[in-house]
């Protein structure tokens, strides 16, 4: 599956990376990439919206495709966490299990550690990430998208 994103997006990132190379561990410019995508479709829906383009308008786009970008992570987070929990269940050796396991691992395995799993085998960590993951679009991911879009009235 990430071999198939690499061959889809390397025409785009590969040039991003002279530009923007990665740093302790973060590929820098595969986000720029998501980030200029993200702002394209705003700057696409403001048109079809039939809103008069100017450069506050522009930098309320630029800023709001930041705060559009971490509302799609946390999306993906809870899905991947979703599917994940379900498939331990069903099929917990299946084909998906790894690659949902690199998504979530590193979310999980400190929940994991605070909330050991009940009777050996009851796992709540993928419940109270996802839960966290909903405060977090409710609450600050929220509050941040009012506060740009104050910035810029």
């Amino acid at each position: 599956m990430g071999q198939a994103v690499s061959a889809l997006t390397d025409w785009a990132v590969k040039p991003l990376r002279k530009l923007l190379p990665g740093f302790h561990g973060y590929d820098w410019a595969s986000l720029a990439f998501a980030w200029v995508g993200q702002v394209l479709w705003l700057v696409a829906l403001a048109g079809i919206s039939g809103a008069a383009f100017s450069p506050t308008l522009l930098g309320y786009l630029a800023i709001l495709a930041v705060v559009e970008l971490v509302k799609a992570a946390l999306w993906i987070l809870i899905a991947a966490v979703l599917v994940q929990a379900i498939l331990s269940w069903v099929a917990p050796d299946g084909p998906l299990a790894g690659v949902l396991n690199a998504l979530t691992f590193r979310v999980l395995a400190p929940v994991r550690r605070v909330v050991p799993p009940l009777g050996g085998s009851l796992d709540l960590s993928p419940l109270i990430v996802i839960v966290l993951a909903q405060l977090v679009l409710i609450l600050p991911v929220a509050m941040l998208e009012q506060a740009v879009g104050q910035i810029f009235r």
